[in-house]
């Protein structure tokens, strides 16, 4: 079985139909792109898929469980969808602590270690609103990893980040993949899909056009 299966998926938004009849699967330890213009429906899949919109019609099975029927949110999951949000006026560290304190499964140690791991030094007194678009993009980085996730979905992961930097989070894409993650990723740079995918699906006007 595939760890995610999107199954016959339809979105609708009233009247108009954002998902057309969306059927991909996807397997555990490799790297997925998605690619298509704005409005394609790229961000929509990924926000069905996390459970933060419910389809239509069809189903979203991972780790063999139903998102919206047998679970509200994927059990594994750490998430990049549009620009991360952060309490500006705390520092980077304390952010990750806040949201870390939710599910209470990781320690301080282990945030910082995704803070380091992301490019950033945890030690950083300053806050969030004095980050640098792409500082902002390392640290949501680091949210997404920081609880050891088994499945990552990352829209425009690289958005702010300068070549060594982009370089930096494709080496840590790369390892996650080698230590069996599963990423799922949306970009305008084709040498992130290059360099990053197995598999690449394109999505034009809610349909899937290539697998």
């Amino acid at each position: 079985m595939s760890y995610i299966e999107i199954n016959h998926v339809t979105k609708n938004f009233g009247a108009e139909t954002i998902l057309h009849d969306i059927h991909i699967s996807m397997e555990q330890g490799k790297v997925y792109g998605i690619s298509g213009n704005n409005g394609s429906g790229k961000t929509v899949l990924m926000k069905c898929i996390c459970g933060f919109l419910p389809v239509t019609s069809g189903s979203i099975r991972i780790d063999g469980k139903i998102i919206g029927t047998e679970i509200d949110f994927p059990e594994s999951i750490g998430v990049i969808i549009e620009t991360p949000g952060f309490l500006i006026h705390l520092s980077g560290l304390r952010n990750l602590e806040l949201l870390a304190s939710l599910r209470g499964q990781i320690s301080t140690e282990e945030i910082r270690r995704a803070i380091i791991r992301a490019g950033l030094n945890p030690d950083l007194k300053k806050p969030v609103a004095k980050y640098s678009l792409g500082m902002r993009q390392r640290l949501g980085i680091a949210q997404a990893i920081m609880e050891d996730p088994k499945f990552l979905i990352l829209d425009e992961p690289f958005n702010g980040l300068d070549k060594h930097g982009a370089a930096d989070i494709r080496a840590l894409l790369l390892e996650l993949k080698q230590r069996g993650k599963t990423i799922l990723l949306a970009s305008h740079n084709s040498e992130d899909i290059r360099i990053l995918c197995d598999r690449v699906f394109e999505i034009d006007g809610g349909r899937i056009q290539t697998q």
